[in-house]
């Protein structure tokens, strides 16, 4: 049975794939971890980062005594998992990547970042707060301004160029949603194009957050990808 490993997005945790993995499991066998920080995990003393969290899964890999393994990266994750197979090639199987942002600049990270605010959030949004709190415990506040600080650091400094894509040689399946407010269609078709071994699918009616994804959906696009 096929090992896949499932990784989270930003500000996000393993339990996005709750609902997920009971129907991958009769597939593969399914993993998932919790990139530093998140989910109840330490804070780290060092800023959040794309090498930090392609080390947690390099680290969890070393764990688990697995040499390869295929990918679904779901945003944030997507990114990671791409990051690892420019620079960890021989770790990094298939990859299938969901709502993954690539065009990072300055005015656009500034934006996301913004939106990250813990203040504003407990004020105007407690529901969203009180999720964020269960998901990551008292830390909630740090992880989300951790998270702001890297988005802006991405806007500076994107840690995939476009030159990096080009480099990848796996396979990979690029996809996004039709209603996404985060990830543009064009900047996925920019990157797809840019692999070479790549596919495009873009979900219709698919709006950026892993909750509002057609969980059967997904799981079956994963299932014809990877099985």
């Amino acid at each position: 049975m096929q090992k896949l490993l499932l990784l989270h997005g930003a500000i996000g945790s393993s339990k996005q794939f709750d609902a997920l993995v009971p129907l991958l499991q009769n597939q593969f066998e399914v993993y998932i971890l919790d990139f530093s920080g998140h989910g109840g995990k330490p804070i780290p003393d060092k800023p959040f980062s794309i090498e930090l969290f392609a080390k947690d899964v390099l680290n969890w890999l070393e764990e688990k005594k697995i040499e390869t393994i295929n990918i679904f990266g779901y945003s944030m994750g997507g990114y990671v998992t791409l990051y690892l197979a420019k620079h960890q090639a021989e770790k990094v199987g298939k990859v299938f990547t969901l709502a993954t942002k690539f065009n990072w600049n300055a005015e656009g990270a500034a934006k996301e970042a913004a939106m990250l605010n813990p203040e504003k959030i407990a004020a105007k949004v407690p529901a969203f707060a009180n999720a964020l709190e269960q998901k990551h415990g008292e830390n909630w506040k740090t992880v989300l301004i951790k998270t702001a600080d890297m988005m802006i650091n991405l806007g500076k400094s994107p840690a995939l160029s476009m030159t990096d894509l080009a480099a990848v040689q796996q396979p990979v399946q690029i996809s996004v949603g039709d209603k996404d407010n985060m990830v543009t269609l064009e900047e996925t078709i920019a990157a797809y194009r840019q692999l070479k071994n790549a596919q495009l699918l873009v979900l219709p009616q698919t709006q950026h957050p892993f909750e509002k994804v057609n969980t059967p959906r997904i799981a079956a696009e994963i299932v014809q990808y990877f099985g």
